[in-house]
């Protein structure tokens, strides 16, 4: 059984639809691998009302006060699903040999420099709050996942997921969903939810992009990357690039992300298939960024980052509502008919979410 409290709020980088696809596809090993992982994560997501109504992490120090600095502690699980487990390395602690516990340190650091540098965010919470992770989660579990209070990774399966420390964009995707929990906490159904799930997917590349001093035009736009293993038809789990395009492959089926509104998949799977349609923003972000052009979290991901910090967007809110928040945002910061506000306008529209002249100036 797993040792995970109720108290836990969680968020799976690998979307319920794919776990299926392996059961319906795969050898009878893989078929039972994956069961088990859509019936962890469902266990998992029945208890996300519960922490949401604490309003977060209980029984931490209040760090709120002190100077922005980076607390990481990384856990084994020793392959059980109990958390933490075992402390293997501390903050300010060197390099050890398991590369696991590596990935998972310094992909925590990047995130919180990230935060930090581009937004002068203290950390996920904005108060300091220390990052924890656990690996080793399971037996070669095929996932990760913030629970509300830390990061766990599983091993993969080494045959058709590899380890899932190994992709920077996965650890700030997941992240993340702490900044948007402690800020906007978008209702994790439907669009709302699927707005969640693409302003993760948006700071996880920029995380990457922010590490690597990319420019928009030199970045990949992809999410877990490298996390398939050789043999598997596909480049990563999602592409904000071309949404639609990430995998193509017997055992994962065909990546189902829609681009644009007119392709919107109604479906009462996934909460309402938040970690398919979330293609349509992301590619609307992907589009604003590139025709802006240079670092994408300079302008681009100040709009987003100022529109999930903004009191008046809805736990609700739909694409169209977002995008309004969007524009009004970039009027705000570059002026009322800049290059910026014209570009996020065009962005959104070209995935087919107009904003009216009239959202903008109300949201304004």
């Amino acid at each position: 059984m797993c040792s995970i409290s109720h108290h836990h709020s969680i968020f799976c980088i690998l979307p319920p639809d794919i776990l299926a696809n392996i059961a319906r596809n795969g050898t009878a090993e893989q078929r039972e691998a994956a069961i088990q992982a859509l019936s962890l994560d469902a266990t998992f997501r029945t208890q996300r009302l519960t922490y949401n109504l604490l309003g977060g992490p209980a029984g931490r120090q209040d760090f709120s006060g002190a100077a922005p600095t980076v607390q990481r502690t990384i856990y084994d699980a020793g392959h059980t699903q109990a958390l933490p487990g075992k402390v293997v390395r501390n903050e300010g602690g060197a390099p050890v040999a398991d590369v696991a516990v590596n990935e998972a340190y310094d992909g925590l650091g990047a995130t919180f420099d990230f935060y930090l540098n581009a937004y002068q965010r203290n950390s996920i919470d904005n108060a300091g709050l220390p990052l924890d992770a656990s690996v080793h989660f399971g037996q070669k579990y095929n996932n990760a996942f913030w629970n509300g209070q830390q990061m766990v990774f599983g091993d993969g399966d080494g045959v058709i997921f590899s380890r899932f420390t190994i992709s920077l964009d996965v650890i700030g995707h997941e992240l993340t969903h702490g900044v948007t929990g402690s800020e906007v906490n978008l209702t994790y159904q439907g669009q709302s939810g699927a707005l969640n799930e693409s302003i993760s997917d948006v700071f996880g590349s920029l995380v990457k992009q922010f590490k690597l001093s990319q420019t928009a035009d030199k970045a990949d736009w992809l999410i877990g990357a490298g996390l398939l293993a050789p043999g598997i038809s596909g480049v990563a789990l999602r592409s904000m690039k071309a949404p639609g395009t990430a995998f193509n492959d017997k055992l994962l089926g065909k990546d189902p992300q829609p681009a644009i509104m007119k392709n919107f998949v109604h479906t009462s799977q996934d909460n309402g298939g938040v970690h398919t349609n979330s293609g349509i923003p992301n590619h609307a972000f992907f589009l604003f960024a590139t025709a802006i052009g240079g670092h994408a979290w300079e302008k681009a991901g100040q709009i987003w980052y100022d529109t999930i910090c903004d009191k008046a967007l809805s736990q609700s809110a739909s694409f169209a509502a977002f995008a309004a928040r969007t524009a009004a945002h970039a009027g705000q910061r570059y002026g009322s008919a800049s290059t910026e506000q014209k570009a996020v306008i065009d962005a959104w529209k070209q995935v087919g979410v107009k904003i009216s002249a009239m959202a903008t100036a109300a949201a304004s």
